[in-house]
């Protein structure tokens, strides 16, 4: 537990920066709609007719006349990226920040195991993804509330249940990633996450690439199918679950054997 609470202290300035702007991000864009719904009509029209590109992010099977819709792609891609980022660059950094840091040699004389040290510091990853979700989703609920909207609950939940896994992946992927640098991933962690989200846009927009939303998380994540089937699909969250414990497993594995000093 002590070292659950010295990683979440470490970071929580960098949690607390990533929630607040997702948080406002997301705010601001369900306030913004009250103003932009009266429109909304001849703009879902515009970009259903947008060929490739409305294919791309799903836009040409969403209704923007309707906040579901406009919060599916809007607000998705916005809790979607920033989500992605955040878990990556949590993930990638939490086992080799100690290398880095020279604070390896410190931690692991203690009376401690490793596989201890990597489950708490798996653990505070976890937790702060945990809470950047139940707050960018409280504030989301309260702006939804603010501007008067009503709107079926159950694919709103399922649509921040879908990115909440996304993290998770993410996250793990780039925890066992992490497992095997001793310098900063950062590049690595971003660069993996944007990799992810266009590998999904070409999905979108061409039949021969459909397998790459088996790779993707952010093939589940669709805000369209979401919306239209109030599920997630199963056979692309299967296969995300298996990455994530791919992740988890060899990122455990990898630093209980790995040459520290």
């Amino acid at each position: 537990m002590t070292l659950i609470k010295h990683e979440l202290k470490q970071g929580r300035i960098t949690l607390i920066i990533w929630t607040a702007v997702i948080a406002f991000m997301l705010a601001l864009c369900v306030l913004v709609y009250p103003e932009m719904e009266k429109q909304m009509g001849e703009v879902s029209t515009m970009f259903a007719e947008m060929g490739g590109f409305s294919a791309a992010f799903g836009m040409d099977r969403l209704n923007f006349g309707e906040f579901i819709g406009f919060f599916g792609v809007e607000c998705g891609n916005i809790l979607g990226l920033g989500g992605a980022f955040f878990s990556a660059l949590l993930g990638i950094s939490v086992l080799a920040k100690e290398e880095k840091e020279q604070t390896a040699e410190f931690l692991l004389t203690h009376p401690v195991s490793r596989r201890n040290v990597v489950g708490q510091k798996f653990i505070s990853m976890i937790l702060q993804i945990i809470i950047l979700n139940a707050a960018v989703m409280l504030v989301t609920v309260l702006s939804v509330y603010a501007v008067g909207e009503s709107t079926d609950s159950r694919p709103l939940f399922l649509l921040f249940l879908a990115y909440f896994i996304l993290q998770i992946e993410v996250a793990s992927v780039c925890f066992g990633i992490s497992a095997f640098i001793s310098r900063s991933g950062a590049g690595i962690g971003l660069g993996l996450a944007a990799l992810l989200y266009f590998l999904n846009i070409i999905a979108n927009l061409t039949e021969d690439a459909k397998f790459l939303k088996y790779i993707t998380p952010f093939g589940y994540t669709e805000g369209a199918d979401i919306v239209a089937d109030e599920c997630l699909n199963a056979e692309y969250l299967a296969v995300g679950l298996v990455l994530t414990v791919i992740g988890i497993s060899v990122g455990f594995y990898r630093y209980c054997k790995k040459d520290i000093f």
